[in-house]
């Protein structure tokens, strides 16, 4: 599996034809065909990062990530 870091992950935006990657805790998963993440973009949220505040906030939580497919680990 694939180590991502701040700026490796960043270039994983889902825009021009990149896939989109978000981070949350220490996993990478890929969400480039979830409907739900258009362009990268998710409810004001941006693919390339690190989203750990922003699941926690959201009203699925967490219960989505048995969906997505983990490609790699995330460190800070």
């Amino acid at each position: 599996m694939e180590k991502f870091t701040k700026e490796s992950l960043a270039k994983y935006d889902g825009k021009n034809g990149n896939p989109a990657y978000v981070a949350i805790d220490g996993k990478v998963y890929d969400v480039s065909g979830n409907s739900h993440w258009t362009n990268g973009e998710h409810h004001g949220f941006s693919a390339g990062q690190a989203l750990d505040e922003g699941i926690a906030q959201s009203p699925h939580g967490k219960s989505v990530l048995a969906k997505l497919n983990q490609v790699g680990t995330y460190e800070d």
